[in-house]
């Protein structure tokens, strides 16, 4: 029972070794929603009657708020498992949705 435990608790510590890093899972899931985001959302704006394009973009901004609050911890702890450092800084440094997307 002890060696089942031991061993247990081994292969654990062994897993969060080879985590990625929380941190920088959550920037690049941020920049990576947020540019993707924008991008559809920019459309829909511009569309928009003149008037009404403030209104709209804070609906969308109040929307993205939400979007990111769900959204983010779910996609760090995929980042931080999926432990790919090259496709994390890809998405932190991504300036364009199209370059976020072209980080996957």
């Amino acid at each position: 029972m002890r060696l089942a435990i031991a061993l247990a608790l081994a292969s654990i510590v062994a897993l969060g070794a080879c985590r990625g890093d929380p941190v920088k899972c959550d920037q690049g899931c941020r920049n990576y929603a947020t540019l993707v985001y924008w991008k559809q959302a920019s459309a829909k704006i511009a569309a928009a009657p003149a008037d009404q394009r403030d209104a709209v973009r804070k609906q969308h901004q109040d929307e993205l708020d939400r979007y990111l609050e769900q959204g983010v911890p779910v996609c760090v702890t995929q980042c931080q498992s999926a432990n790919n450092t090259d496709q994390t800084e890809c998405m932190i440094t991504a300036k364009t949705a199209d370059q976020a997307t072209a980080c996957q």
